[in-house]
């Protein structure tokens, strides 16, 4: 639901869960490096709204947060919204002049179940890298003591406490606050029917599955981006004679498959494409909508793919992907707006130091849509060419990428320049 959020809209914080002072080092220490540095701070801002009890809050105004946290409306939102996918708030709107917000919050998950997750312990350890999660890893691990000469000398409830007769009493726990945590929210894209369809029906019956098994299936698939073929391959290999599925196990050969097939490494965000959020509405049918439809709904492994006639970049141009998503945070469609631009100005290579620079400044300026990108790239073109030119003493012609042109923007395509395009759409399909 995308709503305009004003400075004058309401909202009321409300404590789902029970928060601990512990729970902001998980916060810091493994949720930061995923999201980013705002919408934690949003969650820290949201806490500290709460009452003296830490159950409700006040009613404040959205212009409340953005003169506590020195920031645009727009980038609370967008906080918000990384709160929201991540599993700590749930937002609740009651539409009016003025809207009224509610705000809940839930606990982060602990150390062992968040280092444990099939989806978050992964991006964690893409966001950091080997040595950094390591330490991290072993912050959180227990110290192990060595108790073979130790005897267990520990009291039992019954040993201490007498037996009393039971005194009858009605039960009034059902409302007492607990701890409170959220799972992640994926759409699935995967076709459960042609899956079971595809296994032999003598290794799966109605256990097979259940609601749990399909959750982590689905959770699964979209971190190894894996489809109903792979699916298949792996489940052969974890599911047992009474046609249980083993998860430890299914995780285990998701995990090998996906190494195998991309010699050694960790799934990657650069098989990821822009969020739907950030997706502009195109209520026009022109190339540059087009375009911009490209950029996306294509992956960056997939666009530079197709900039080289399908075939596969090299490692060193997907180590540069990697970085401009991880190090960088650039959103898929943003990655793919930079690739093109640079290819087509630097006579069609990547230059890791050039490509760097400009995706250090639009980190730094909060690039975060295909448009903002495109907009971008057209205004320090116009810097980068007269230097240029200034550089040689001379007018020089310098390739554009097609969507500079200024005319496009309202051109509506012919029936010939549809097909092309829908043609070109088909390559990333």
């Amino acid at each position: 639901m995308n709503l305009t959020v004003l400075p004058a809209d309401t909202y009321i914080v409300v404590n789902k869960t029970i928060l601990e002072d512990s729970d902001r080092k998980i916060l810091t220490m493994l949720y930061q490096p995923i999201v980013g540095q705002l919408p934690i701070s949003l969650y820290l801002s949201l806490w500290a709204d709460l009452d003296k009890l830490e159950i409700m809050s006040l009613e404040f105004s959205h212009h409340h947060l953005m003169a506590n946290m020195k920031l645009k409306l727009s980038d609370i939102v967008d906080a918000r919204k990384k709160l929201e996918a991540i599993g700590l708030i749930k937002s609740y709107v009651k539409e009016g002049s003025v809207n009224n917000y509610i705000y809940e919050l839930y606990a982060p998950l602990s150390a062992q179940e968040f280092l444990n997750h099939p989806i978050l312990n992964v991006v964690l350890y893409n966001n950091l890298g080997k040595t950094e999660y390591e330490k991290i890893v072993n912050y959180f691990k227990v110290p192990k003591i060595n108790l073979r000469d130790f005897k267990d000398i520990t009291a039992t409830f019954s040993s201490v406490f007498e037996s009393v007769a039971y005194t009858s009493f009605e039960s009034i726990n059902d409302e007492i606050i607990k701890k409170n945590k959220t799972n992640l929210t994926i759409e699935s894209q995967i076709d459960f029917d042609l899956l079971i369809s595809s296994l032999p029906k003598n290794i799966v019956n109605e256990r097979t599955f259940n609601k749990e098994i399909r959750d982590l299936i689905v959770k699964l698939s979209f971190v190894y981006d894996l489809g109903i073929l792979e699916l298949e391959n792996v489940i052969r290999n974890s599911i047992n004679e009474k046609g249980i599925i083993n998860k430890t196990l299914l995780r285990k050969n998701c995990r090998n498959y996906y190494q195998f097939e991309n010699n050694g490494k960790l799934p990657s965000l650069i098989y990821r494409t822009q969020p739907e959020y950030l997706k502009c509405e195109l209520n026009e049918v022109s190339s540059k909508s087009k375009m911009i439809y490209v950029f996306e709904t294509v992956s960056p492994y997939n666009f530079l793919k197709s900039k080289q006639n399908g075939s596969e970049p090299t490692s060193r141009d997907l180590k540069l992907l990697e970085m401009l998503m991880v190090e960088y945070g650039l959103k898929p469609g943003v990655v793919n707006v930079l690739i093109d631009y640079i290819l087509k100005i630097n006579d069609s290579k990547l230059n890791k130091s050039f490509t760097e620079t400009i995706a250090g400044q639009w980190k730094r300026l909060n690039i975060e849509t295909v448009n903002e990108a495109m907009s971008l790239a057209q205004k320090e073109h116009k810097k980068y060419k007269k230097v240029k030119s200034e550089s040689k003493a001379s007018k020089v012609e310098i390739n554009t990428p097609d969507w500079f042109d200024q005319k496009i923007k309202k051109q509506e395509t012919s029936i010939s320049e549809k097909q092309e395009l829908d043609d070109l759409l088909k390559e990333f399909r």
